[in-house]
């Protein structure tokens, strides 16, 4: 059985940067991992994502601000955010899928596991 579990979420102003984690269990085969995010009256939507050879896509909106990786010792996936500004806030999910493909799936119907979000809130 699959379980993620996301922390690191919190407050932070404009321009300062924050790191949120996602802990996995049970993915023992190929995977896709996912950073979506979902803001308040917004549809979700994918932000980052990293094959299982830690190869990595990004959205356009965060490219150059974020940095997804994975500490495969501590198996722990990493969402490194930097020059977050206001728009960023937004309740963050860590989301995985068995794939085998070196492009990681984006869409968030095609990931059937799903951490319960962690809070990121970025003041002005």
């Amino acid at each position: 059985q699959v379980q993620l579990v996301e922390s690191g979420g919190g407050s932070v102003q404009a321009g300062g940067s924050l790191r949120i984690s996602c802990a996995p269990s049970g993915l023992t085969d190929a995977h896709c991992m996912g950073w979506f995010r979902q803001a308040s009256g917004n549809q979700r939507e994918g932000v980052a994502f990293i094959n299982m050879y830690g190869e990595t896509q990004y959205a356009d909106f965060v490219r150059g601000r974020f940095t997804v990786a994975k500490d495969n010792a501590k198996n722990t996936l990493f969402l490194q955010m930097s020059s977050l500004k206001p728009e960023d806030t937004a309740i963050y999910y860590c989301a995985a899928v068995f794939y085998s493909a070196l492009t990681c799936p984006r869409g968030e119907n095609l990931y059937p596991f799903w951490g319960r979000g962690t809070q990121v809130t970025v003041s002005s």
